[in-house]
């Protein structure tokens, strides 16, 4: 297709993009089995079916995947049994509202049903011998139950919610049931359940097997308050029913570590160790996440990642993303190396750590401009499977032989839709701050772009502000291009990926150098000479929803502001949030709000907008438990005492991730809606 025949992208192609997700390479290295995501435009609803594809074929650009599982429900969660015969995975193929755990045969066959349990499933695990899952299982609240019953005889909503914890809603879930995550096993055969934990008081969760079949390791919090001291987090080890363990199971046993949060472990292939990923202080959220080993019958900790600057977790934002979870460390079989994913410099590579005492070094298996997703080893750990997205488009399966590091793009989703489509050119950026800090960014020019013309820019700030902008294909900054702006955006300060003193620096200092750095990025751009700099734009959500704010109350510069999702107000955000007390950990107050009043003011958007003159556009979800939209009509009530021209956009049964996750029609409209307010004033 030439030039000429290609057409700009548009809002509606979300209809027509399907998302890739959670590739896992059999044991023999043949095959990988994937998750597709597609949206049906009749119903609104998104459907996740089962793909397999052979590790063989060839890379001619042409797609050998086959579709594995049908219909219009969500399969999802796919894992190999040991012997490679069959395929677990999670579906609500009998129940829209709730999913079971199925087996299917590998060489084909109906899926069968195994669980018969109500309630949600965060995942499931096979046993070594192919014969049990252990799984983290919340049953559904008896008292809904009996509520729904009542409802369904009256008609009649909710009467009243009773709440003991502060971990009482989730935002993109609602108001969470009183009973807890407890850990089960379920027999593959018979499906017959067994539960492992019980109580109203503690969650258990991320259960992993022990290799001799006979316990599991999991997590938990026994902090008599766990929902203020969130990050108590330890590893427990419990016996599995089985005949050398009584009937009604064995007692959990704490295993003794270092204190401090503890998540995604895993277990070597001897049994003896325990990997997990952790932080080295409580409560400081921009610390980097490292890496842990500790013998599985507790004691001294060994950390990997001593003086590794690498954030050992994957935050990298895009809008056609498919959510799959990140991989826990993977052993290699002599125990020797932890296989695991960074965030560094917008890229997200494959790294692999030596375990042995002594050492603290790395070796890079996947460093590539782009970012590896997920991935999965086979068993001879000759081939390692992977999600892999970059800039040209969302991810895909790929395949490297680690012995060669032949690679292999095993799908082409999207290719032909993309094919069709004139993009803008993207080019990257370091530049400086104010200060001399190295800064990393990107600039997109509009499709046809002709640098002996003057054009309109908007300026996009992540949000997090933990989190980066990288090497990653982002549909909003393409729909904005096409429109005839130069788009641009940047990692301030904040942002993770450039070392923990990086994103450290507003830590209780909100709104000073990452301004700063916001400011500078915009000075660099303004100097280039195809930008008209009486039509400059700015939008951002969540953190860049704040510091949207926050700019359109500091300076004028901006023709034109669509503020997202924001935080506003430091001193009513703190409770309203999913997050509860987590506002301190956030941004790093040492108080409270009623003890630091000033500070936590300080730091908030709101203190400046009296000065504010841009005429700004607020979008917040009705249901976005992270920012409540209190805090987007805080800036909209201001702003219209204030005589700035400025509407407010509400989106019903929506959560934070609106703009990722959103039902597609609603995307559509606040893009819409976005693309409006800055063709009008821009």
């Amino acid at each position: 297709m030439s030039h000429s025949e290609k057409r700009l992208i548009t809002a509606e192609d979300l209809y027509n993009i399907e998302l890739v997700s959670d590739p896992q390479i059999s044991p023999d290295g043949a095959h990988v089995i994937f998750g597709v995501t597609r949206v049906d435009r009749k119903t609104e609803k998104k459907y996740t079916n089962l793909w397999l594809v052979a590790t063989s074929v060839a890379t001619n650009g042409q797609s050998a995947a086959r579709q594995f599982t049908y219909g219009d429900h969500n399969d999802t969660h796919p894992r190999w049994s040991p012997d490679g015969r069959s395929i677990a995975f999670l579906s609500n193929r009998k129940d829209e509202k709730q999913a079971q755990i199925y087996i299917i045969p590998f060489h084909g066959g109906e899926a069968r049903p195994v669980s018969k349990m109500e309630g949600s499933f965060a995942g499931f695990v096979w046993s070594p011998d192919g014969r049990t899952f252990a799984t983290q299982f919340r049953k559904k609240d008896q008292a809904a139950i009996e509520r729904e019953k009542d409802e369904q005889k009256k008609k009649l909503g909710v009467v009243s919610r009773h709440i003991t914890s502060l971990n009482y809603k989730g935002d993109g879930a609602g108001y969470l049931p009183e009973e807890k995550w407890h850990i089960w096993t379920i027999d593959a055969a018979s499906g017959e359940a067994s539960q492992l934990t019980e109580g109203d008081k503690f969650d258990e969760t991320q259960p992993q097997w022990t290799p001799d079949g006979r316990s599991l390791i999991f997590i938990s919090n026994r902090d008599p308050q766990p929902d203020i001291n969130w990050d108590q987090t330890e590893l427990y080890r419990i016996p599995v029913r089985g005949s050398a363990i009584p009937a009604e199971g064995g007692v959990m046993e704490l295993i003794p570590s270092r204190e401090g949060r503890k998540f995604n472990h895993t277990l070597s292939p001897d049994g003896s160790w325990i990997a997990y990923m952790g932080r080295k202080q409580k409560g400081h959220w921009y610390q980097n996440d490292c890496l842990y080993v500790v013998p599985t019958s507790g004691g001294k900790v060994r950390h990997l990642t001593e003086g590794i600057d690498l954030h050992l977790s994957i935050v990298t934002l895009t809008d056609v993303g498919s959510g799959t979870a990140q991989t826990p460390p993977t052993w290699s079989k002599d125990g020797r190396t932890l296989f695991t994913m960074a965030t560094e410099k917008g890229n997200q590579p494959l790294l692999a750590f030596s375990t042995d005492s002594g050492t603290s070094g790395y070796e890079r298996i996947i460093d590539e401009a782009g970012l590896v997703g997920s991935f999965s080893l086979d068993e001879a750990q000759q081939k390692v499977a992977y999600l892999w997205g970059d800039m040209n488009g969302p991810a895909q399966v790929r395949v490297r032989d680690l012995g060669t590091g032949e690679t292999k793009t095993l799908t082409n989703f999207n290719q032909a839709l993309l094919a069709e489509i004139e993009s803008g050119k993207i080019e990257e950026v370091w530049f400086k701050s104010q200060d001399g800090t190295d800064l990393h960014g990107w600039i997109m020019t509009p499709p046809g772009f002709d640098p002996s013309q003057k054009y309109p820019s908007v300026l996009e700030i992540h949000g997090g502000p933990q989190t980066q902008y990288g090497r990653a294909y982002f549909h909003e900054l393409h729909l904005l291009a096409a429109q005839g702006y130069v788009v641009y955006w940047s990692n301030p300060r904040g942002s993770q990926g450039y070392g923990e003193a990086f994103a450290g620096a507003i830590y209780n200092r909100w709104g000073t150098v990452d301004y700063e750095d916001v400011m500078a990025w915009a000075d660099t751009v303004e100097k280039l000479p195809y930008i008209d700099t009486k039509r400059m734009g700015v939008t951002g959500g969540s953190y860049g929803g704040y510091m949207t704010t926050l700019i359109i109350g500091k300076t004028h510069r901006f023709k034109a502001a669509v503020a997202q999702r924001v935080v506003s107000n430091f001193i009513s955000f703190y409770g309203s949030s999913d997050m509860n007390i987590g506002a301190e950990y956030l941004f790093g107050a040492e108080k409270a709000p009623w003890d630091d009043l000033e500070n936590y003011w300080q730091q908030s958007p709101i203190a400046y907008i009296g000065n504010a003159k841009t005429p700004t556009l607020l979008i917040h979800s009705e249901h976005d438990f992270r920012c409540d939209k209190e805090q987007g009509e805080q800036v909209f009530v201001a702003l219209r005492k204030l005589g700035v021209d400025s509407e407010l956009i509400l989106f019903p049964e929506e959560s934070h991730g609106l703009s990722r996750a959103g039902r597609t029609d609603r995307r559509i409209e606040r893009l819409s809606h976005m693309i409006r307010w800055f063709a009008t004033y821009l």
